[in-house]
């Protein structure tokens, strides 16, 4: 009798053991699939140009009269050496929910988050919660990067070190609420509501705009629409209808791998606010030369509305070429670029003051990822 209840006791502390081993698994696994990281970039330049000023010129009392020159898109426009930013990105991916809190500091930072001055002191550059509702449907609810063009605000992201015109005058960033559907066979498709772009930590105007994604295979085509301002105004005795036309933007992004080692990325977009705006189209050639060094071009066409711009003026046809080459050392990467702007009217200065519709310069960046 006495072995019996033996054999049952030591049944059951198996059994226990073998209940607390499967939790315990269990538990490491729930862990597992709870993930925080902590990454970010640190980036700074030089920048020079061939055949214009480098500097401040002041006149005979110590007025300045002209300016280091510089073409008319994001960031990597300062003379000499200069900063990007530093970019520190949190984020944390549960099984069904996270969050993404991405940081900016420096001249590049502040410059993309332009249209948040109140609450955020222009260093909140990406702040959302989001919701795996099912494997096909994610919600993202806050203030994130567009979806819209070929280039990112992070080095990082970006062949290129300096930027496209449609880039610098398409949208930076939105807030709102936006629904990701995985529609299978490599289909997808995303619908927003946002406050008016670049407006990521208030509303001032009331309105709200629209955004859509349909994707496949890595080829996408978005869609932005709303008012970008107040729509009516106090005339001394009541509110009367600005009759503002909505910012309507749509824009193809995507490329193609023709190579093993070459790969072709192609940007192209239309950006009209009642007959103001822009349209162009850029193609992004890239070459992995070796394991450690790549080199592309940024050939990008920009043509400005006949009812206005937002760059040089209307009706300004604008071409750029941008040669960059890229090489890794370890977490590091050097960027050295050539670029040449030329633009259908004299919007640059040269050297001696006169002006000029051409302009050359050299890049030398440096980007370190962690």
């Amino acid at each position: 009798m006495k072995t019996i209840i033996n054999t049952k006791y030591v049944k059951i502390f198996l059994l226990l053991i073998l209940s607390l081993v499967s939790f315990t698994g269990i538990a490491q696994e729930e862990e597992e699939k709870k993930k925080f990281t902590f990454s970010g970039t640190v980036d700074a330049y030089y920048r020079a140009n061939f055949n214009a000023l480098n500097k401040f010129v002041p006149d005979e009392t110590g007025d300045i009269i002209a300016g280091p020159q510089a073409p008319g898109t994001s960031f990597a426009n300062r003379p000499g050496f200069a900063l990007g930013m530093v970019n520190l990105i949190a984020n944390y991916e549960g099984e069904k929910v996270g969050f993404v809190a991405d940081l900016v500091f420096g001249p590049r930072g502040e410059e993309a988050v332009f249209g948040s001055p109140i609450g955020s002191a222009n260093i909140v550059n990406q702040l959302y919660v989001y919701w795996n509702v099912s494997e096909s449907t994610t919600l993202t609810f806050g203030n994130f990067n567009t979806f819209l063009g070929y280039e990112v605000i992070s080095p990082a992201a970006n062949f290129n070190y300096s930027t496209s015109y449609m880039f610098s005058y398409g949208p930076f960033s939105h807030a709102g609420l936006k629904a990701d559907f995985d529609l299978g066979n490599d289909w997808s498709a995303m619908l927003a509501v946002l406050n008016p772009t670049d407006f990521t930590d208030i509303n001032p105007f009331g309105n709200l705009s629209f955004g859509a994604q349909l994707g496949y295979s890595g080829q996408f085509l978005n869609i932005l629409y709303g008012k970008q301002d107040f729509g009516e105004q106090f005339d001394g005795t009541e509110l009367v209808d600005t009759d503002a036309e909505a910012l309507f933007q749509i824009d193809y992004t995507g490329g193609f791998d023709l190579t093993e080692k070459f790969y072709l990325g192609i940007n192209a977009t239309y950006q009209d606010t009642d007959g103001a705006g822009f349209y162009g189209a850029a193609l992004y050639p890239q070459l992995a030369a070796s394991e450690n060094f790549s080199i592309g071009l940024r050939a990008e066409y920009f043509k400005e509305l006949e009812d206005g711009g937002p760059v040089y003026g209307a009706d300004v046809e604008s071409l750029a070429f941008t040669l960059t080459g890229s090489a890794t050392i370890g977490d590091l990467v050097i960027k050295p670029e050539l670029r040449l702007d030329s633009i259908s009217e004299e919007v640059f200065l040269d050297g001696d003051l006169d002006p000029t519709d051409n302009l050359a310069s050299f890049v030398l960046a440096a980007v370190y990822s962690f």
